[in-house]
C-alpha cells in the first residue's frame, strides 16, 4: 500500500503521519513528490521523486510513471493549483490503478474560485459574510470591509479596508476582487473528512489563535456543535472527500459564516491528528477497503498545538546529515 503526497514542500509532518498510519495497517511505503530539490519533506519520505514544474502533459505523464513504477494506490495533491488538474484528470489516472483523494470537478472548481463558493453557500442557505458586489462598489455605506482576490489563497491578496479612498486603492491592485463585510469574530478551521461516497467520518473545529502568512501556529480544539452540523452541510452539497479544510467564523450570535474550502491537507492539520480524529488512517483504511465508522465529534475538546519551525542539513550529494552540534 504505497501512497504519492505530491507538493510536500515543507510538509514533514503530513509525510511521517502518512508512513505510521501505513505502519499501523500493515505495511506500505510514502512517496514525496516536488518540483524543487531544496523541499525539507521530500527527504522525510521513504522514496522521493522530482517533478517537472507545472501542470501540463509533462507531469501528468510524471504521475503515470511513478505511479507505475512504485506501485502506487493513492494520490494526495496538498497545492491548491493541483487540485482541479487532478480533478480533471481523475479518471485517467484511476484506470492506471490509483484513487485521486479529491472531489469532482464542479465541486473543485467551487472550492478554487470563491464567487461560485459564495453563491453556491447562497442557494444552499449556508451562511458567509455579506457580499458588497454592486461593480461600482456604491453599496458600500459602512467600513470596515474586506477585500480578497477571487483565486487568491492565504492572505496574499486579502485586506482590511478602513475607508473608501482605501478601497478604490485596494481594487486596482486585486485582480477581480471580492468586497465582503469586515467579520470581528473567532475564526476557525475545520478539518472535516469523508469517504469516497462523500460520507462524513470526522469533524474537527479548532481555533486559529495565531496566524502567520495564512497559516495556524497557534490553535486549540473546539467541540462546537453548531459548527460541526454546519461544515457537515456544507460538505453533504459540495461532496467533499478525503481530508478537507475549511474555513469559517463563529459570530456572537451563534451563526456559522463559511469563508471557504480546501479540499486537501492544510497546515495546522495534524492538530486534528493529535487530538484524536487521525485522518491518514481513516484513508489508509478506505482504500484497503477496510470499514472506517463516522465518529463525529469524537476528538479532544481543548487540545492545543504550538507549531515551530526545524533545521535540515544535507551534504554535497543532497544526502540528509545529522545535527552536526
Amino acid at each position: 500500500m504505497n501512497v504519492m503526497i505530491t507538493s510536500v514542500s515543507r510538509k514533514v509532518t503530513l509525510v511521517r503521519a502518512f508512513q505510521s498510519a501505513l505502519d499501523r495497517e500493515g505495511e506500505g511505503n510514502v512517496v514525496a513528490v516536488d518540483a524543487s530539490r531544496q523541499s525539507a519533506a521530500l527527504y522525510e519520505a521513504d522514496i522521493h521523486q522530482i517533478a517537472p514544474y507545472g501542470l501540463d502533459s509533462s507531469f501528468l505523464d510524471f504521475v503515470l510513471k511513478t505511479g507505475r513504477k512504485y506501485d502506487i494506490k493513492a494520490i494526495i495533491p496538498t497545492r491548491d493549483e493541483e487540485i482541479e488538474f487532478f480533478s480533471s484528470q481523475k479518471s485517467r489516472i484511476e484506470n492506471a490503478g490509483m484513487r485521486v483523494v479529491v472531489p469532482s470537478s464542479s465541486s473543485a472548481e467551487i472550492c478554487q474560485d470563491k464567487k461560485l463558493f459564495i453563491r453556491h453557500c447562497l442557494g444552499e442557505d449556508i451562511k458567509v459574510p455579506e457580499v458588497k458586489d454592486d461593480p461600482e462598489f456604491e453599496r458600500v455605506d459602512g467600513f470596515p470591509v474586506f477585500v480578497r482576490g477571487r483565486f487568491g489563497k492565504g492572505g496574499s491578496s486579502a485586506y482590511k479596508v478602513e475607508s473608501e479612498e482605501e478601497l478604490q486603492t485596494v481594487i486596482s491592485k486585486v485582480e477581480d476582487p471580492i468586497v465582503q463585510e469586515y467579520v470581528d469574530a473567532p475564526e476557525y478551521t475545520v478539518d472535516l473528512f469523508a469517504t469516497f461516497e462523500g460520507e462524513v467520518i470526522s469533524v474537527v473545529p479548532r481555533e486559529r489563535i495565531r496566524v502567520f502568512g495564512g497559516e495556524s501556529f497557534v490553535g486549540r480544539t473546539v467541540r462546537d456543535d453548531q459548527i460541526i452540523s454546519e461544515a457537515v452541510r456544507l460538505s453533504e452539497s459540495l461532496n467533499l472527500v478525503g481530508h478537507n479544510t475549511i474555513q469559517c467564523f463563529r459570530r456572537d450570535n451563534g451563526e456559522v459564516q463559511f469563508i471557504e474550502v480546501n479540499p486537501r491537507y492544510g497546515g495546522g492539520a495534524s492538530l486534528g491528528f493529535a487530538a484524536g480524529a487521525f485522518t491518514p488512517q481513516y484513508l489508509v483504511r478506505l482504500l484497503q477497503d477496510k470499514l472506517v465508522a463516522p465518529r463525529i465529534g469524537e476528538f479532544e475538546d481543548g487540545r492545543t498545538m504550538l507549531r515551530y519551525t526545524q533545521d535540515l542539513f544535507l551534504d554535497k550529494s543532497g544526502t540528509p546529515i545529522a545535527r552536526p552540534w
